[in-house]
């Protein structure tokens, strides 16, 4: 039996998709509920300033917790994104293995990634 190489590249694609599609789907509602957070802050940062309400002594005390609000979202995205490549990497080559396994007739030890 010969491994069917236009098979496993659409088996790969296929499950590629789908990992991003839930990540990207999750990723974009995370993102949409943290922005729309941050929006808010900074208006009610911008309102305040504009008012007098935040007076020149602790404006950069509020204008400093918006930056540390984006650098956690930042952050966090990048965290998530990390875990995508990961969920992505794994299923990939869980394919590659399923595949391989299949055309020789060997079950192939479990991929352990690093």
């Amino acid at each position: 039996m010969e491994l069917n190489i236009d098979q496993l590249i659409e088996d790969v694609k296929s499950t590629a998709s789908e990992v991003i599609t839930k990540d990207v789907t999750t990723l974009r509602g995370f993102s949409n509920r943290q922005l729309r957070g941050i929006a808010t802050q900074s208006a009610l940062v911008a309102s305040g300033i504009a008012t007098g309400q935040i007076r020149e002594g602790l404006r950069d005390f509020f204008l400093d917790q918006i930056v540390e609000l984006v650098r956690n979202f930042v952050n966090t995205l990048v965290g998530l994104a990390l875990a995508t490549i990961e969920r992505l990497w794994n299923a990939i080559v869980n394919v590659i293995w399923g595949a391989i396994s299949r055309v020789t007739n060997i079950q192939l030890p479990a991929f352990n990634p690093l």
